[in-house]
């Protein structure tokens, strides 16, 4: 996550969308999810469409579909790291059109994801899929 980084950064311009910003003030865990990509359990912060979308495209690189669960998972999280990364003050913020997602994890998987996210995109732009994706702007 180098300087260049324009869509993942710790300290990310506050997104437009009100949804967004409310989850991401929001205190508790009532405002976490968790994305279950292939064998990452990570929680994310964001309002419920921009956490789709964000979902869809780190899905489109994934061996199985991409998941997000409104609730802890059974297992858990396994990753030590993971698991006390609420803990910290700066977590890295996803633009995704007007609004934002925040990975809640340790910097590995944090950057696992994010990575999934630009592959996602990659293969988006790629594959010029017609949909919901591509109604709504993701830069």
């Amino acid at each position: 996550m180098g300087s260049d980084n324009r869509e993942a950064t710790p300290q990310a311009p506050v997104p437009s969308c009100p949804d967004c910003q409310a989850a991401l003030e929001a205190t508790g865990r009532d405002a976490v999810s968790f994305l279950l990509v292939d064998s990452l359990t990570l929680p994310v912060v964001g309002c419920e469409v921009h956490l789709e979308q964000f979902r869809l495209v780190c899905g489109l690189t994934s061996e199985n579909p991409a998941r997000l669960l409104s609730h802890r998972p059974a297992g858990g999280i396994i990753c030590p790291g993971c698991r006390r990364a609420s803990r910290q003050p700066t977590h890295p913020i996803v633009r995704i059109g007007q609004g934002a997602v925040a990975l809640i994890g340790c910097q590995s998987h944090e950057k696992d994801v994010i990575d999934r996210y630009r592959a996602g995109r990659e293969t988006r732009g790629q594959l010029n899929v017609d949909g919901p994706l591509s109604e709504s702007p993701l830069d």
